[in-house]
């Protein structure tokens, strides 16, 4: 097994969950930390973390002229330690790097919009998997754009890749034709120039071209691994296969690189299993259900909407009833420990009145709005290490 160093604030803390490390090693700090490298150092944006940061803690990538970033979905830290004999390639890279941090929730859609914009979540807005729509009762399943919400309102702020592409670089998106002009793809990575692919010879042989242009930025993204992981879970043979073709592929995407582009492999999250022991269903329980109006998030993090004069209730029975099994915060303290960083007030009422933060392998399931999660073994969006630590590789 290999070893997987932490670092500074990516650090789990007491009680087991993994804080943040917004403006030091997260997601949101991956492009910035790039355009350094690249000799364009992007000026810091509203929704940035306050204060700074000393070289120690700072994410450095070194300099190059092109640069390729490769994210593969779910491919945790301490997953990919774990597992390292399925993957030798992103492995043997694991040695003498450290470890950053996904976003809260530690979900695609949320991550994904930090590493594009450069933004925490609660600057870029998009909080979670699915979110209350401000002044009603529809929830935003931010995959799949399934409510009539213009993406250009809901994150307007620019992304750090039109910044960059603004400032000289170009830099270019390399992912499934599906994705083009999506509602995620515009909140989270406009002003880039999109590359429409669907086979993993095509996506290399793109990369390759994207990335000839001195300087640029080329990121391309593979979601095969964490399908694999919701629909089989984490310690099966399907997944450790899946694993395996992903190394092989992000081999194969090195050798077919020119040595003077980097190439760094990150995630947007990790995944834990649940077994059926460790699920709640909300939908089962009146007691949970009592002074909800709307539930949204996702069965590791669940966004609590409340009726009128219902917040402290709910809070007291939640806690009462999950006990060690979940954190249970009112939004005011979750904005207070910094788990979506520094807040929009346009964005706080997108989070729940309450959010509950899983530990452990625990999911708390909403089975009459959701029937599909009873489906999943392998879940994420909470603060565990497994879930929050991603790789940083560099080759």
């Amino acid at each position: 097994m290999t070893q997987v160093p932490t670092v500074g604030a990516a650090t789990p803390a007491a009680g087991g969950f993994c804080p943040p490390a917004y403006g030091q090693r997260s997601l949101s700090d991956i492009v910035p930390a790039v355009a350094a490298a690249l000799g364009n150092p992007l000026a810091p944006t509203p929704g940035s973390p306050p204060g700074s940061t000393t070289p120690a803690d700072r994410l450095l990538l070194p300099d190059a002229a092109a640069y390729v970033v490769f994210l593969i979905d779910g491919l945790g830290a301490r997953l990919l330690g774990r597992y390292a004999e399925a993957a030798p390639y992103l492995a043997s890279l694991l040695v003498g790097s450290a470890p950053a941090t996904a976003t809260v929730p530690s979900t695609t859609s949320t991550s994904l919009t930090s590493l594009g914009t450069g933004l925490t979540p609660g600057g870029h807005g998009l909080v979670g998997f699915t979110t209350r729509v401000p002044g009603t009762d529809e929830l935003l399943n931010a995959l799949l754009w399934d409510v009539d919400v213009d993406p250009l309102q809901w994150q307007p702020h620019p992304t750090a890749f039109a910044r960059l592409q603004h400032a000289g670089v170009r830099v270019s998106v390399v992912n499934k034709r599906e994705f083009d002009g999506s509602g995620l793809t515009v909140a989270a990575h406009r002003g880039a120039d999109y590359v429409g692919v669907d086979r993993v010879g095509e996506r290399i042989a793109a990369v390759v071209e994207s990335s000839a242009t001195r300087p640029s930025l080329t990121y391309v993204y593979d979601g095969d691994l964490d399908w694999t992981g919701h629909r089989w879970g984490v310690a099966s043979s399907e997944w450790l296969q899946q694993l395996a073709m992903i190394d092989h592929e992000a081999e194969q995407l090195r050798e077919a690189l020119p040595a003077d582009r980097r190439l760094v492999v990150i995630a947007d999250h990790g995944m834990v299993d649940v077994p059926a022991t460790a699920r709640i269903d909300v939908t089962m329980n009146d007691h949970l259900r009592a002074g909800i109006a709307l539930v949204g998030g996702e069965a590791r993090f669940r966004h609590l909407y409340c009726v009128g004069g219902a917040v402290d209730d709910v809070v007291a029975t939640w806690r009462e009833e999950l006990g060690a099994r979940a954190e249970v915060l009112t939004r005011a303290e979750a904005v207070t420990r910094g788990w979506f960083g520094r807040v929009d007030p346009s964005v706080l009422p997108r989070i729940g009145d309450v959010v509950v933060a899983c530990h452990e392998d625990t999911a708390i399931l909403a089975s009459e709005h959701f029937p599909y999660e009873a489906k999943l073994i392998g879940m994420h969006g909470s603060l565990t290490a497994d879930e929050m630590l991603i790789p940083v590789l560099v080759d």
